[in-house]
């Protein structure tokens, strides 16, 4: 599965009153994606989380589990029934491609009205993601982004000394190189709006752990209003890296990104016009000296 362009959104369908919901597609308020690689047990006590955190907080959820080539997911969580207004799928991938993959089919699948994606095994805890649910709907934010770097930001478990240095090397590489050196490129916590997360990903060209850098460049590129917040891991157990061989991918991957944005290949209408829209009707109020309307911009 692989998500190539750039898609149009569609609107949202209406919730009519006493209609049927069978006649109409109606859109969740959430869509939480979890890529998952040969870690079955670990989302089925996540998507039991999920359930338990989110049912009578959001009005209506569903829970996306991509099995990135590992053919454990679909059994793990088959029996698994979410609470009022819930609902879970399973994506299965053919062959193992990768996280950014995983969380691309995923977020293919999903139809939130505001949509997530995290680590399986939900490293951040739940209350991020309803936090960022809130500020996406309530607060019109385009996209909002765990960021560690934050004083708030809080290790509740160990990494190792050497991961995280590699981890500070790479953020400061890679936000010199393509982000304009934006803050936390790799936190693996990140929200959308639904039509933005359809347009984002449809431009997506890299399939792993640089396919955080990308979207962020996409964001940054196309003015999107973004939102950071601190967050708390709680809990390190499906990482799957490499140092060596993953560095080295991963700054190709970096060096992908100049390229194909040399070669045109993240021109995408569809957000030059969305942004340009909403510009637009914020500055509309400006012709009235006594209001004024902030500008889009990166918001700590």
């Amino acid at each position: 599965m692989v998500v190539i362009g750039c898609m149009k959104f569609q609107p949202l369908a209406g919730r009519p009153a006493g209609s049927n919901s069978s006649a109409l597609e109606i859109r969740p308020a959430l869509s939480v994606v979890l890529p998952c690689y040969r870690a079955a047990a670990i989302a089925r006590q996540s998507v039991k989380r999920l359930t338990a955190a989110l049912s009578g907080r959001i009005e209506s959820y569903e829970i996306v589990v991509v099995d990135d080539g590992g053919n454990d997911c679909s059994k793990a969580v088959s029996d698994l029934r979410p609470g009022p207004g819930g609902a879970i799928h399973v994506v299965t991938m053919s062959a193992n491609r990768g996280k950014g993959a995983a969380v691309a089919a995923g977020m293919k699948k999903a139809r939130g009205d505001v949509r997530v994606f995290t680590d399986v095994d939900v490293p951040y805890g739940t209350t991020p993601i309803m936090l960022m649910e809130s500020l996406v709907r309530t607060r019109g934010f385009h996209m909002v982004i765990g960021d560690r770097t934050f004083p708030q930001s809080r290790y509740e478990t160990e990494i190792p000394l050497a991961r995280r240095a590699a981890s500070a090397v790479f953020s400061r590489i890679t936000s010199t190189m393509v982000t304009g050196g934006f803050f936390d490129t790799q936190c693996g916590l990140k929200g959308f709006r639904g039509d933005i997360a359809d347009a984002l990903f449809g431009l997506q060209r890299v399939e792993r752990f640089a396919f955080d850098v990308e979207l962020l460049y996409l964001a940054l590129t196309y003015g999107l209003e973004i939102k950071r917040i601190p967050v708390m891991l709680e809990t390190n157990t499906t990482s799957s890296v490499r140092l060596g061989r993953d560095a080295a991918q991963t700054f190709a991957d970096v060096a992908r990104i100049k390229m194909n944005q040399l070669r045109g290949r993240y021109e995408c209408e569809v957000l030059r016009g969305l942004v340009a829209r909403e510009c637009t009707a914020a500055s509309a109020p400006l012709r009235t000296p006594a209001l004024a309307v902030p500008a889009f911009r990166v918001h700590g």
